[in-house]
């Protein structure tokens, strides 16, 4: 939870004190309420570790590339050649709209 409102969870030891300062709130019932503000619920939907996160990441990052590639070798997208539309060209009207 930590990771999605943007804390660094390596820091959060620093904020943990809670024993020497007593009105504050324990660390994790702190990241739960903070949560709990943001996003309207008080777990996240889906619970990943860092190490699942990465491996997502990355298969993402390949499908995007392998993308990539196959765009370069069909030759579409080149900044030289007009790209094939999917859409006619619009028309435009016969009379003159400045004259009515």
């Amino acid at each position: 939870m930590a990771r999605e409102l943007g804390l660094n969870p390596q820091k959060l030891g620093g904020m943990d004190n809670h024993r020497q300062e007593p009105w504050k709130m324990p660390l994790r019932q702190f990241i739960e309420h903070l949560y709990w503000k943001r996003f309207g619920k008080e777990r996240p939907d889906l619970v990943l570790s860092i190490e699942e996160k990465v491996r997502r990441d990355d298969e993402r990052k390949a499908v995007k590339r392998a993308a990539k590639l196959l765009r370069r070798q069909s030759g579409a997208g080149e900044p030289g050649k007009p790209q094939a539309s999917a859409l006619p060209p619009l028309e435009q009207p016969a009379e003159d709209i400045g004259q009515s």
